[in-house]
């Protein structure tokens, strides 16, 4: 019987000590861990290429502020993610409030931004960017901005695909395919500029 008690004891205090290295991994691997770190680490930075990328494309009159706390009205706070845009006057104004443009050019500046570091902190170069549609929001101004985004970041990329049906802003690239679509033949597909 004290074997038994002995082996009974012993396997209590190994459970017992699994057992607080399973709350811990829990904890370290939990919404307030490691995870949390990451993303209060890599913010700033997906924050500096965004607002470098949205300078381009605003002439300086946007920018973008994230944050990972916000006041809750019955006290203290909770954990999210906040995108704050200020606009030209540096009054921040909630996204919805932003037009179709404006808020393409926010959207556009992110995603690049957030590819960029996401390749970088994988060891891999991102080679291609492919941008479909999306334009239709853009008056000329905003068009030419984004061809001058594109054109800032081109050095960025090996290649860079535009997918496109805007004639002012297939005109801005030299080297294109343009696609016909035929109800009979089908599509077919010229190389320009090459």
């Amino acid at each position: 019987d004290r074997e038994s008690l002995n082996e009974a004891e012993e396997e209590l205090e190994e459970c017992k000590r699994d057992r607080r290295i399973h709350k811990h991994l829990r904890t370290a691997f939990g919404k307030h861990g490691i995870p949390s770190l990451i993303i209060e680490e890599t913010l700033p930075e997906i924050e500096e290429r965004a607002n470098d990328i949205l300078d381009r494309l605003t002439d300086g009159r946007m920018h973008v502020r994230l944050e990972t706390l916000k006041e809750k009205k019955s006290g203290g706070t909770k954990e999210t993610l906040e995108i704050i845009i200020t606009d030209e006057q540096g009054v921040p104004r909630p996204y919805e409030t932003f037009s179709g443009g404006e808020s393409f050019r926010v959207n556009f500046a992110l995603r690049v931004a957030l590819a960029q570091l996401l390749a970088e902190r994988s060891g891999v170069r991102v080679r291609t960017l492919v941008i479909d549609e999306g334009f239709g929001t853009q008056d000329a101004e905003g068009i030419e901005r984004l061809v001058e985004a594109i054109q800032a970041i081109r050095t960025d990329f090996a290649k860079i695909l535009v997918i496109t049906h805007l004639t002012e802003l297939k005109q801005a690239f030299p080297v294109r395919i343009e696609v016909e679509k035929d109800p009979v033949d089908g599509s077919t597909f010229e190389l320009v500029g090459a």
